[in-house]
Formats: C-alpha cells, structure tokens, sequence
C-alpha cells in the first residue's frame, strides 16, 4: 500500500477541529529543550526507480553467508518451503480477531489444533493461543502463580534467559512482587542448596529454565517436590522447544505452568521477530490462565464447531477481572507453527531433535579433543559454553570478521563468564563449518 501524505487543506482542517494554530502547535507540551531543532538532514526526494536501487544497493552490504552458531534464545532451523506458502493464502494471514465464530470457523480450528499439539507436546492439560513471545509468556505465568497464591515473591533460577527475566521484573514490580533469584551451581544447573534455602511459605512460585540459557537440561521432579511441599507452583521457562523432540516432558514431572518460545517451529529468525509465546496449564488453573483458549463444540445441527471458550482478557471481560494486558495474540506465528509441527510430524521432530542433539554433541567433543574446556558438565541441548583463554568479546570480533559468529558472550550478563562463549548448533550447521569454528577457537 502506497503512502499517501496529507494536502495543506486537509492538516488545516485538522488543526482547526482540534483547535491548534499550526503543526508545532500540537506539541506545546513538550519542553522546547526536548524537542528536535532544526530540520532532518535527509538526501532530496527519489523517484520509485530510484529508491528501489537505492535500497537493493543497501541490502547487498548485508553479510548473507556468515556461519552463525549464535542462539540465545534465537534459533536457526531449516523451515520447509511449503510453511511459507501454506501461511501466506489469503485466508491466514488476513483473519482478524475471530469474535464471531459464525464466520471465523477456519480460524478457530487453526487455533484449536495449535492448541492441541502445543498441549501434547508438553504434556499438559490445556494451552492457549497466545502470547507476544516466550519473555512475556514466562512472566503472564509469573503473575498467574502470585495471584492464585496470594503471595509477594516469586523464585527465578539465574540461569533462566537473562532477558525474560528482565521482562518478570518489569511486569511484575509495579504491583509491589518480588523476584529473587536461584543461583546456578557447577554444572550450570539450579543450586539444591539455595533453592531449599529460599522455598518456604512466602514464595508463589519456582521458574526454571528447561532447558536453560547455557543449554543445560536440569532433573525436574525434585524441584517440583521442593516448591510443591512450600506451598507454590512449578514453572518451567523453554526458549528452544525443540528439545522437547528428545527430552521428557516437563508435564510429566511435576510442573504446573509451561512457557516458552515458539519461534524454533518454523517462524525463522527474522532479525528478532515477530515471535511466539507458548502458555500451558495443568486443568486446575485454566480459569486462571491469561489469552485465548479456544474449545470445540457442536452447533444447534449437530455439526462440529469451534468457538473462544475462555478470553479472559480486557477486551472480553471488565478490567478488574482480566487475569493479563495481553491485548492481542501471535495468531499467524501460531498458525505458522501449527503447519510446520503438522508437516514434520511427531517423528519428524523426534529425528530433528536428535540431530540437534548429535551435532551439538560432535561440536563440543571436538572442541574438548583440542584443548578448551566445556565449562557446565552433563546434557545439553543444541548450546553449551565454552571456556576460553581470552575475554569472549575479542574472540567474537576477531572471528566476526572472518565472517563466522562464534556465538553469545555471556560476559554480558554474567561477569564471572566474561571468558565463556555460549555455543549454539542446530542442523542448519554442517561438520565442515563446526571443524572450522573449532580450528579458530583453538
């Protein structure tokens, strides 16, 4: 759709209704010293043939045959062809909310299988549809805990992404809760000690990463005990579901509430988004849980339908009673993963789990043989970190401009790793590439 800018009689005739003199006018509130003097230094105006060469000029400067073992949250997975041509019909990606089910029906059972695989997949009771990213859906899930238990504090391990937590902490802290954090033990997992130390009777909740930012896949069903005995509720945070292909699944061994990042099914990486957030509940909280949860019933003919069964949102319900601001779900990232999950089938994400898992594993043996060290021992899916002899950031520039990002310093979040690289591979990397970012780490 072209952009097509106001006439001179049209921003007079606004300027008149809302009673302002001129353009400036309208921003009198702002403090002068905070406005922008003077005028954009911007080129002359191009024509369309222009400015298209223009900016395919800019795109050629981008760097598109990097080797990239960067994770972090962000994965890189080969997504088949026909997931972007099946999502891009008309039909999915222009749907707007499905208010009206008379005419939304196609919608409502896209959701309602994305539902139902999301909730197979984590072996829980129920899932929603959905929230922005798996940031904020680790944080809805934080405040779920702290309002059924009417408690203040809620447990966070510091190996959960650094990031989500720093979105707990802003949605969270305006209402007067606290986030306390678990620290992490030898082999980058949750400390036992400090986490008995710190569940009692005021904490709502435990939210572990599963896995975890260093990539490291923590036992689950004693921490569910620990939290359970304390009186809270169990959480578990996954930036890579992927791992769920091969691990076990987190509503099998004790864990209430699952959130996580649904970009890895078939959304790409997309320079940061739009993402997906997946949220699923054991029954007893489904009240309680924050979005859409669309359910299956039958019309007045007997016919199977679909319908929104549960929004409890803002938008649906008074304000008071809303359980979350979420004003919008990521129905087309849902819809995205839902053809990418059907297309790989349950064994297909079983095989392309343990393909992950095998070059990850072929990538770190590698790197031990030749010297450096694997800082956090046992399993790890797809990251692990690396010990170096040098500060990680100088690594990283140094191989960047042999066009190979070696991964994610994690200096940048915890100061005592300033010499550890978190390592990321998927199936996109091949042998060759994992040999090469091996000879120039060592």
């Amino acid at each position: 759709m072209r952009y097509l800018p106001h006439t001179e009689s049209e921003i007079n005739e606004m300027l008149k209704v809302v009673g302002a003199k001129s353009i400036d006018g309208l921003f009198a509130s702002i403090p002068p010293g905070l406005r922008f003097a003077g005028s954009l230094k911007l080129p002359k105006a191009m024509s369309e043939p222009e400015l298209m060469k223009h900016l395919n000029g800019l795109a050629a400067k981008n760097k598109t045959n990097a080797i990239s073992f960067l994770g972090a949250g962000a994965y890189r997975h080969l997504v088949p062809a026909a997931v972007g041509t099946i999502v891009s019909r008309s039909e999915f990606i222009t749907p707007y909310t499905p208010y009206q089910p008379e005419i939304s029906q196609g919608t409502l059972q896209t959701v309602f299988e994305y539902q139902t695989m999301i909730a197979r997949i984590f072996e829980m009771d129920v899932a929603n549809a959905s929230h922005y990213d798996g940031a904020t859906s680790t944080a809805e899930a934080a405040l779920l805990a702290l309002k059924v238990t009417k408690r203040k504090k809620i447990l966070v391990a510091d190996s959960v992404h650094p990031e989500y937590k720093n979105t707990i902490h802003t949605i969270i802290s305006p209402s007067g809760y606290e986030m306390v954090e678990v620290k992490h033990d030898e082999r980058g997992l949750v400390n036992r000690s400090h986490l008995n130390d710190l569940c009692n009777n005021e904490a709502a909740g435990l939210i572990v990463g599963y896995p975890n930012f260093f990539g490291a896949i923590d036992e689950l069903q004693d921490m569910a005990d620990v939290i359970h005995k304390a009186g809270g509720l169990f959480i578990t945070s996954t930036p890579e579901p992927m791992s769920l292909g091969l691990i076990e699944a987190p509503g099998i061994l004790g864990v209430d509430i699952v959130a996580a990042e649904g970009q890895a099914f078939g959304c790409g990486v997309n320079f940061g988004g739009p993402y997906l957030g997946i949220f699923a509940v054991k029954d007893k909280y489904l009240r309680q849980m924050p979005g859409r949860i669309v359910g299956e019933t039958v019309d007045t003919q007997g016919k199977r339908g679909y319908v929104l069964t549960f929004a409890t949102r803002e938008q649906h319900i008074r304000r008071e009673k809303a359980t979350s601001n979420i004003c919008s779900n990521e129905a087309l990232c849902a819809t995205t993963a839902c053809v990418y999950l059907a297309l790989l089938g349950k064994e297909g994400l079983k095989k392309l789990a343990e393909l992950n898992f095998a070059k990850t594993e072929y990538a770190k043996e590698k790197i031990k043989t030749h010297g450096l060290k694997i800082k956090f021992t046992g399993a790890t899916f797809n990251e692990f970190v690396v010990e170096l002899n040098h500060n990680a950031s100088e690594v990283i520039a140094k191989l960047s401009k042999e066009n190979i990002f070696a991964g994610v310093d994690l200096g940048r979040w915890y100061p005592e790793l300033k010499n550890c690289l978190l390592v990321c591979v998927t199936e996109e990397n091949s042998k060759e590439e994992i040999d090469k970012l091996v000879s120039k780490l060592c």
